[in-house]
This record gives C-alpha cells, sequence and structure tokens, in this order.
C-alpha cells in the first residue's frame, strides 16, 4: 500500500476524513461511542493527494488505517464495513442487537439513511427549484415511513444508541443548517422523528464528528455549487 501521512505515527488507527463527509461522521461517532482512541486527518477531495490516491480503491472517504503488530497498515475503505469492523473487534457499547433478526433488521434501516443521503445530495446541490421541490418531497416521505418505525425513544430502537443512530445523525446535522435558510417541512407532523433528531443532537459523540466551522463550510459549499436551496422560502409560505 501507500505512505501514510504522519499523522500515522502515533495511534493505532487513522481516520481518514473529510470536514463535511456524512459518511465520516458515522465511523467518527462509532469510534467515540467505543471509546477508542484514535487520530483523524481531514483532506481535500477536490485536490486528492497523491498517498490517499494510493491506498483508496474508490478515491472517497473515510478509510480507516488500521496498524498491524509488526508494523504494517491495512486499509478499509466503505463506512459501513469500517463501523461493522468497529463493532466486531473493539471493546466498549455494543452498537449492534444482539439478536440477529433484529440487527438484520437495522442494518437494512442503514441502508435507508445512505439512500435519504443520496437524495440530499441532490437536494443540496440542484439549481432547479422543481427538482429540489420533489426531493423535498420524497425526503418528507422516506421520513414519515420511519416516523411510524420509531417508539419510545429517545433512539432508533429505544434507549439504547446503535449504528442506525450513526447514520442519521449526520443527516439531521444537515437540516440544522438548511433550517437557518428556511423551514423545508420535512418534519412537519412527524413528532417522533422529530425528538430522535433533537435527542442525537445533544448526544456528546455526534457533537465531536464535526469541528465547530462545519456550518460554515456547508454554506460556502452551497454557493459553490449556487444551489436553489439557498433562494428556497420557508415551505408554509411558498
Amino acid at each position: 500500500m501507500g505512505h501514510l501521512p504522519s499523522q500515522a505515527s502515533g495511534s493505532a488507527l487513522l481516520l481518514v476524513s473529510h470536514h463535511l463527509c456524512p459518511y465520516v461522521q458515522r465511523a467518527a461517532i462509532a469510534l467515540a461511542e467505543k471509546g477508542v482512541t484514535f487520530e483523524r486527518v481531514n483532506i481535500d477531495l477536490a485536490d486528492k493527494p497523491r498517498w490517499f490516491l494510493e491506498i483508496s480503491p474508490l478515491g472517497k472517504v473515510p478509510l480507516l488505517a488500521v496498524c498491524n503488530s509488526d508494523g504494517s497498515w491495512d486499509v478499509l475503505f466503505e463506512s459501513s464495513v469500517i463501523c461493522e469492523y468497529l463493532e466486531e473487534t473493539q471493546d466498549g457499547r455494543r452498537l449492534h442487537p444482539a439478536d440477529p433478526l433484529t440487527r438484520a433488521r437495522h442494518r437494512g434501516w442503514m441502508e435507508v439513511g445512505s439512500s435519504i443521503l443520496s437524495d440530499l445530495w441532490v437536494y443540496e446541490t440542484t439549481q432547479d427549484r422543481a427538482q429540489l421541490d420533489a426531493k423535498r418531497q420524497v425526503l418528507a416521505s422516506k421520513f414519515a415511513t420511519i416516523d411510524t418505525q420509531l417508539k419510545s425513544g429517545p433512539y432508533f430502537a429505544g434507549a439504547d444508541f446503535s449504528l442506525v443512530d450513526a447514520v442519521f445523525a449526520p443527516i439531521f446535522r444537515y437540516f440544522d443548517v438548511f433550517d437557518a435558510i428556511a423551514d423545508s417541512g420535512i418534519f412537519a407532523g412527524l413528532p417522533r422523528v422529530q425528538a430522535w433528531r433533537k435527542a442525537l443532537s445533544e448526544r456528546p459523540s455526534v457533537k465531536a464528528a464535526v469541528g465547530p466551522d462545519y456550518a460554515d463550510r456547508l454554506m460556502a459549499f452551497l454557493r459553490h455549487h449556487d444551489a436553489v436551496l439557498l433562494h428556497q422560502p420557508s415551505f408554509s409560505a411558498a
């Protein structure tokens, strides 16, 4: 494999990251929930360093570099793979249910979260108002379905924080910024989703998954794409 940056010298785990990437946040949250010591290095995805391209088969983040006992490194890619590896190898809080059927269901809802992130990419970058409105309706429909799955809370499966929560926390974080622009109405009439969103926003691992400049960076990203979202009126006023 290629050479890792100098940050890899002080820890057995190195998370290769980007300031805004929601998939990176999943891994960072899982690491924090496990209480695992790790180092993190952010890269510029618009100007990917050579060492990164040498070790990332898909040219994407996150990567988790794992130091072996002989000092060599293995690199894992894809956030779901990284989270599953952490669950299987690290002590600390269990983030998957013990029951196989419930665990499989959780993995399914994690995929729902990934589908929402695909919708959000279009929602936040489109310059077309009709496409924005169409994605708003898709997102509202998906969250309405999720609302029916939530029970007593505060988290997806109740009292225990899980990898499903790690997947959805970065999704809700987007809306902390989007809601400052205009109310999309996506969560209207969904009290359980709203309560879940609030509980996740207060979780220390979720707060620590991004830097203090996250909102400013996301706004700069929207301006760079000339996103129509920046000029979207509140849904109630649309």
